[in-house]
């Protein structure tokens, strides 16, 4: 296994132990496991009470406790990966019916679901280990733009070469030749490569230019440390910026909150809370519905349904959540979604992206 793929495991791994550490036990059942490789305990190993139950009635540990490789293996996978009944209950509703598991966690009604930090959590850390997994990675190697430009000049000259040549066979065919169809389709194709070849050669130029025609924001200090060090090492910089961009994810958090709560600020009846727990299930969902996305991208399914959906499903998710959850009208639940989208789009995601190219620059 690569040294990526490598990593990208660990992602996840770190991602489901990141969710199982804020994620209680109460309500998943107990252990039917055999009695061989278990201790034979009538008070808790670990704070000395009487056990009652399945549980611990003073600190919650478990009444029967094993020590079985089998069962060592069940729990690393449990804590890895988080496979129980929790997770099947919670997620049918965070796709499908998200204002409802949003009003009913809410409401207290807790212990059938994954917490909203559980999954976002895993979800996040899920979404970078598999997009390091396909290669789907911000783009580091910028200086290595220039040395492009010498073998896009060369590529230029040949094709333009043959495109002369084409040109002169072609002239040389009758309107009757049946190769002349054949000729003239040789020829448009060289000249579309040609073009392509063209365009991207000015791109290139662009970006070089583009360094000598900023002259910085006029603040120095912002200059002197982060611009500048953009400008020494660009590839270094954007690297940051990716590590940094899902280690930090859960700032998306603190950031959204403000936005929404700005819609209901003049409803007394929703607390801030409840915007916290809309905000970390919709950023949960949505981080599993870019990761469903771009898998599909990549086993071949049409660009332009992948581009739609990501479009739309997030809108259509976000209006349902917010009827559900806050139990408004459909024209309440409009202009709020119409509202947080563009909120999102030019607040939240602006903000976020300083705050790591801040974060980049340390």
């Amino acid at each position: 296994m690569s040294g990526d793929g490598i990593e990208a495991v660990g992602q996840i791994a770190e991602g489901g132990l990141a969710a199982r550490a804020v994620e209680n036990e109460h309500g998943e059942g107990a252990a039917q496991a055999a009695t061989k490789g278990h201790f034979d305990e009538s008070e808790c190993l670990n704070c000395g009470a009487a056990i009652t139950g399945p549980y611990c009635s003073q600190c919650g540990q478990k009444a029967h406790l094993h020590r079985t490789l089998a069962a060592f293996g069940h729990d690393l996978m449990h804590g890895v990966l988080h496979l129980d009944g929790k997770l099947w209950r919670t997620l049918p509703l965070l796709m499908f019916k998200p204002g409802e598991i949003t009003r009913r966690y809410i409401n207290g009604e807790r212990a059938k679901f994954v917490s909203p930090m559980a999954m976002f959590l895993f979800s996040v850390f899920l979404m970078f280990a598999v997009f390091q997994l396909a290669g789907i990675t911000t783009p580091t190697n910028i200086e290595q733009s220039a040395d492009l430009q010498p073998d896009l000049t060369q590529a230029q000259a040949n094709a333009e070469q043959q495109i002369d040549e084409a040109r002169a066979s072609l002239s040389e065919l009758s309107p009757d030749d049946p190769e002349r169809a054949e000729a003239e389709r040789r020829l448009q194709d060289l000249e579309t490569a040609a073009k392509g070849i063209g365009q991207l050669t000015d791109v290139l130029g662009q970006g070089d230019n583009s360094e000598v025609s900023f002259n910085g924001t006029g603040i120095k200090s912002f200059d002197d440390g982060i611009i500048k060090k953009w400008r020494e090492n660009p590839s270094l910089m954007l690297y940051k910026m990716q590590n940094n961009s899902y280690k930090f994810s859960w700032l998306l958090i603190p950031i959204s909150v403000p936005f929404v709560w700005v819609l209901f600020f003049w409803k007394r009846r929703f607390k801030v809370y409840d915007h916290a727990i809309f905000v970390t299930y919709s950023l949960a969902f949505m981080s599993l519905l870019y990761l469903t996305l771009s898998v599909l991208g990549i086993i071949g399914v049409p660009l332009q349904i992948v581009i739609l959906s990501g479009i739309f499903v997030p809108i259509l998710h976000i209006y349902k959540q917010l009827k559900y959850g806050y139990e408004l009208s459909r024209r309440g639940a409009l202009w709020r979604t119409i509202s947080l989208a563009n909120m999102i789009l030019f607040g939240v995601v602006f903000i976020f992206l300083w705050l790591l190219l801040l974060l980049g620059a340390l």
